[in-house]
């Protein structure tokens, strides 16, 4: 069984991409610690190449982009560009829970794939059988039962629920409405198995209409639609194998909250995510580095 390993990046410190996104940019709905770029990429790809060598092959998913560290001719890595599987009339786009809809059509990607943001990392050596049981994948979330609730709380007292939270809403939403069924589980940070072939059925087929509707949002907004969907749809199916992670599998640091060792040394994950966002200030962002290359000091093969 082939499986390749697929990341979305950006590098939002470069000139001609922020002079892009200035053209179409709202400034009160983006968060900056989305595009900041804190060389977590390298280090990430670092850790895969230690502890996941049977990957086939990496794809980089990215805007006119090449991350500068890396060596774009060794046969294991591959850069695609948005303009090979998007539709032009929604680029350029910013929004990573459209852009997520389009991997399936990377040309060559295998049907067993993984997909992972650039703030994930391997911690320990893993089979495949981690990912997939079977050539099935095995979807790890979270057990929640109040999900539905917590989101109805936020809203009936006025909570700010973000652009992130609501997609993940209209997905369970557009899951129930269509197969009547219900899964008490939300979202956890993961490298996450798919097949492509589910995903296919997913945006061509099963809930066209619905995506394609949601495709032109270029930011995150309110009526975006979560990749669970696909979870949702493969385990329906007995396409996928619902499992409950725990922090010893999946461990979430963020990058604010400079505790990164402590944590790991805590619950010592065999992957965990290091997490950006509009709370970590510069003097936050200067230590993730030096952690990470602490942790995963020898380069990849495909580093220059």
């Amino acid at each position: 069984m082939e499986i390749d390993l697929v990341y979305l990046w950006v590098d939002g410190s470069d000139p001609e991409w922020l002079k892009k996104k200035e053209c179409f940019v709202n400034k009160k709905a983006q968060t900056s610690g989305r595009y900041q770029d804190n060389q977590e990429l390298k280090y990430a790809l670092r850790s895969v190449d230690k502890h996941l060598p049977w990957i086939r092959k990496i794809f980089i998913l990215t805007d006119g982009q090449i991350p500068s560290f890396l060596n774009i001719d060794h046969p294991k890595i591959e850069i695609i560009d948005h303009t090979k599987v998007m539709p032009k009339e929604i680029l350029p786009n910013f929004n990573s829970s459209v852009i997520e809809h389009f991997i399936y059509k990377i040309p060559g990607l295998s049907e067993h794939y993984l997909y992972s943001n650039d703030d994930m990392f391997v911690n320990a050596n893993l089979d495949p059988s981690f990912f997939f049981k079977d050539g099935i994948p095995i979807m790890r979330m979270l057990y929640d039962p109040l999900v539905r609730q917590k989101i109805g709380l936020k809203r009936f007292f006025n909570y700010n629920i973000n652009a992130y939270r609501l997609a993940i809403e209209n997905a369970y939403k557009l899951f129930e409405k269509k197969f009547k069924l219900f899964y008490p589980i939300k979202q956890h940070h993961n490298i996450d198995a798919f097949l492509k072939s589910d995903y296919k059925a997913i945006v061509e087929d099963v809930f066209k209409d619905e995506l394609e509707s949601m495709f032109m949002n270029r930011f995150r907004h309110k009526s975006d639609i979560h990749r669970m969907l696909v979870n949702y749809y493969a385990i329906a199916n007995e396409k996928g194998l619902l499992a409950y992670a725990d922090r010893k599998e999946s461990c979430r640091l963020k990058v604010h909250k400079t505790n990164y060792q402590r944590k790991i040394d805590k619950y010592n994950p065999k992957l965990f995510c290091l997490n950006d966002s509009e709370h970590a200030r510069d003097e936050h962002r200067a230590q993730v580095e030096p952690f990470l290359k602490k942790l995963f000091p020898t380069k990849a093969a495909f580093e220059k």
